[in-house]
């Protein structure tokens, strides 16, 4: 073994990957981006919960009892509604992750020494989150017994909370992942089809042959995207398929509306897929690409972690992020039946993204034909 030669060819391909520009751009920026992501979003934590209440009591124990859930470092945003009537917008549109709601008789019967309930609703789309709100909750209406105990003399339990879980009774959480993997499988196929196909044509010479034919960029990009559309689909409804015929997950909304919303997903998706392949001029550089965007995809998306537990730049950042937009559609159609004109208003989104991924890998493939 000759020590000279083996030095030679490490220091060889040391200088290969490093003089490579795009090379040092995929070795070094997807763990720099995703270290970042990773610290700030990837948190198990519920934070910054959005909380509603519903007070008809209006007394001095209710509106005590609220002023304790404002003050608390859980709940950041606790806004009041106005009537009965707000109580399922504000769950179905997730304005907030619960309502508490305190009956007209709280605060008699605080004052008369009988136990007082409180009712405490909760998005329970989001099994996990819903399960650590409650425990925030309980805990603030504990230490609101402990006062009322020390303060007033108190017998019994002044105060109960009752929980109940809205789309997701039981809150298994399957309900909750396998509408997300519907998503996130979903983005896999029209990723990895899509940005592969340029990068391949590169690689193997053959996209040159591609520019110098009768094709226009356009049609070129047309002749791309369909294949993947096609593809995602059949692989779409094999997984909703299997979502609810092996998973036994509910599908109370239309399916019509599902498609849609899909098709919609799928081509913003495609759209980002050729817009990694075109800049990209290897099959190595493209699954690189493809990997350095779909972790912040998944991690922006909601699937793992709540979004409002992130920083506020990032949750800005994630609306560009077709997953975010595509998972809140889907587990409101399947669990809540959502319809068509509120799931239009989820993923609306959607159409400018794709948009502009689509347009931008147009512009990339003109580019080449100059």
């Amino acid at each position: 073994m000759n020590i000279a030669r083996i030095r030679s060819l490490v220091v060889k391909e040391l200088l290969a990957v490093l003089r490579d520009k795009k090379s040092r751009i995929a070795l070094f920026m997807p763990p720099i981006l995703q270290l970042g992501i990773f610290a700030f979003a990837a948190t198990l934590e519920v934070k910054n919960v959005s909380l509603a209440v519903l007070d008809k009591d209006g007394g001095k124990a209710a509106v005590e009892l609220a002023q304790r859930f404002s003050g608390s470092p859980y709940f950041t945003r606790v806004f009041a509604l106005a009537g009965q009537g707000q109580v399922a917008p504000t769950l179905e549109n997730e304005r907030a992750m619960a309502v508490l709601v305190l009956d007209e008789n709280f605060s008699r019967d605080v004052a008369a020494g009988r136990q007082a309930t409180a009712q405490l609703l909760l998005d329970g789309r989001r099994s996990n989150a819903a399960q650590i709100v409650e425990g925030y909750a309980q805990f603030v209406v504990k230490q609101y017994n402990d006062d009322l105990y020390a303060k007033r003399g108190l017998t019994g339990l002044p105060a109960t909370l009752v929980a109940r879980n809205w789309f997701n009774p039981n809150l298994d959480y399957l309900w909750f992942t396998v509408p997300n993997l519907i998503g996130m499988l979903s983005m896999i196929v029209g990723l990895v089809v899509t940005s592969l196909s340029v990068a391949r044509e590169r690689e193997l010479g053959t996209f040159d042959q591609l520019l110098v034919s009768p094709l226009s960029p356009w049609e070129i990009l047309v002749g791309k995207t369909l294949p993947a559309m096609i593809l995602g689909i059949v692989e779409s409804v094999a997984i909703v398929a299997a979502a609810i015929l092996l998973f036994r997950i509910p599908c109370h909304g239309s399916l019509m509306t599902l498609a849609f919303c899909m098709v919609l997903y799928l081509f913003s998706v495609v759209g980002f897929g050729l817009f990694i392949s075109s800049l990209c001029n290897t099959q190595q550089q493209a699954i690189l690409g493809t990997f350095t965007f779909m972790i912040p995809a998944t991690l922006l998306s909601g699937f793992a972690t709540p979004l409002e537990t992130m920083p506020q730049a990032l949750q800005i950042l994630s609306l560009a992020n077709p997953m975010r937009h595509f998972l809140a559609a889907v587990r409101g159609i399947m669990l809540k039946g959502m319809p068509f004109d509120m799931a239009l208003d989820t993923v609306w989104p959607l159409a400018p993204i794709a948009v502009v991924t689509l347009a931008l890998a147009g512009w990339f493939f003109r580019r080449g034909l100059d």
